[in-house]
């Protein structure tokens, strides 16, 4: 079969590789319809998440049709359009029960403390087998294959698998109630999704920080209040909008790979912490250990933690799903406590979410196909990784279809 196949940093390639089979009772083949590209994937590609295996198949968003069941996945048939969590879970161990899906006991075969299960990522994540492919094998898939109703079409339900759900969950971390002026950090697709969700959860104003107008636009479009951050200092700017106060909650929807600004008012601030965080590369690799290991090539500043910190109001909740991997060690803790904040943070629990968000979609409550803005075949996903990494406008979201 066709798949998207990790090799290095950089080294991204469409190849034949086998077809899965069933290896496990509890598990399923699917045969994707559609997958995506996530800006998780090009942490991975740009090596800012580190760990990757060569040879691991890519992509962690998927659609399909069941084509094969093993013994004791009892809730599926042959021929089933289901969608895929993007995160592994078992459905048994008592974090799953407990609706912390990304937390699964049992999922990672690494051991219960190497963190989230999840396809197409790092070592420490498995690493399973990713789903930008024809085929997957699908672990614990009496639990982890949603049925989706015929009336959800593919385009819709591919927004399902994993952006949805990470942006409801950010608004959930964020403990966004009614009445609430809310602040979500990166435009991106997930960045959209959790303005819906704060939204749905009664958020009475929300403000977006970004620098792309094509993304500032959409998020325009959805009533939100916009700042460029290279035109003026977001920081100001929520406080101007707020009285002083500053926002009730923030979101951080972008994560590591956030560019400072390169021009503008915080485009100063922004080299200030990357010297900083230079420093104390250097002081971690003076104390014995290198600092490539600590840090990956290329890591920008995290400016988007420190306007988070800054930007929300006193006893304010910051809600953080960009992803930021486990050898990242800077954080403005001394700020946050300071101003008595709540901070949760982690891996979107894609389960415990998923069966709410399809009926949603299924009811018309929500239209999330507005951000899918492409639909590539699988024959031009190294183009459409080119093109979306590098945040092109009218490349919010990529759908890749494999067969297409």
């Amino acid at each position: 079969m066709k798949a998207v196949v990790f090799h290095d940093i950089g080294d991204v390639r469409l190849e034949d590789v086998p077809d899965p089979s069933i290896k496990q009772p509890t598990d399923a083949i699917v045969r994707l319809t559609a997958s995506a590209i996530c800006g998780t994937d090009l942490h991975m590609v740009r090596g800012s998440l580190p760990g990757m295996v060569p040879g691991t198949v890519l992509g962690h968003e998927g659609v399909g049709v069941v084509e094969e069941i093993g013994p004791n996945v009892r809730n599926l048939k042959k021929g089933d359009r289901v969608v895929i969590p993007s995160t592994i879970s078992c459905g048994s161990c008592n974090y799953c029960r407990a609706g912390y899906h990304a937390q699964c006991d049992t999922a990672n075969p690494n051991g219960h403390l190497a963190g989230t299960a999840f396809y197409g990522g790092p070592g420490q994540t498995g690493p399973f087998d990713g789903l930008q492919a024809e085929y997957a094998r699908i672990p614990f898939a009496n639990t982890d294959l949603v049925k989706l109703p015929d009336d959800i079409d593919d385009d819709r339900a591919i927004l399902l698998s994993d952006i949805y759900p990470t942006g409801y969950f950010g608004a959930d971390l964020a403990e966004i109630v009614d009445g609430d002026t809310v602040a979500v950090f990166g435009a991106g697709p997930v960045g959209q999704f959790a303005i819906v969700s704060a939204r749905q959860m009664g958020a009475e104003r929300i403000l977006v920080v970004d620098d792309n107008e094509d993304r500032l636009e959409m998020a325009r479009v959805q009533g939100a209040e916009v700042i460029n951050f290279g035109r003026e200092h977001p920081v100001e700017m929520i406080r101007e909008l707020t009285g002083g106060i500053g926002v009730d909650r923030v979101i951080d929807a972008v994560g590591v790979d956030a560019h400072p600004p390169r021009s503008g008012p915080a485009a100063g601030e922004a080299e200030q912490q990357a010297d900083r965080q230079k420093a104390e590369r250097d002081a971690i690799a003076e104390g014995g250990r290198a600092g490539a290991d600590v840090f990956a090539p290329g890591d920008a500043p995290n400016q988007a933690l420190e306007w988070s910190v800054q930007a929300v109001a006193k006893a304010g909740t910051l809600g953080i799903i960009g992803v930021y991997p486990p050898t990242d060690h800077s954080f403005p803790i001394g700020q946050a406590m300071q101003k008595n904040l709540t901070i949760n943070m982690g891996n979107c629990n894609h389960r415990k979410y998923l069966p709410h968000l399809v009926e949603l979609v299924r009811s018309n409550s929500i239209d999330p196909l507005r951000v899918l803005t492409r639909v590539a075949p699988m024959t031009d996903v190294l183009e459409a990784y080119r093109t979306f990494d590098q945040a092109r406008a009218g490349w919010m979201k990529v759908e890749v279809v494999p067969g297409m």
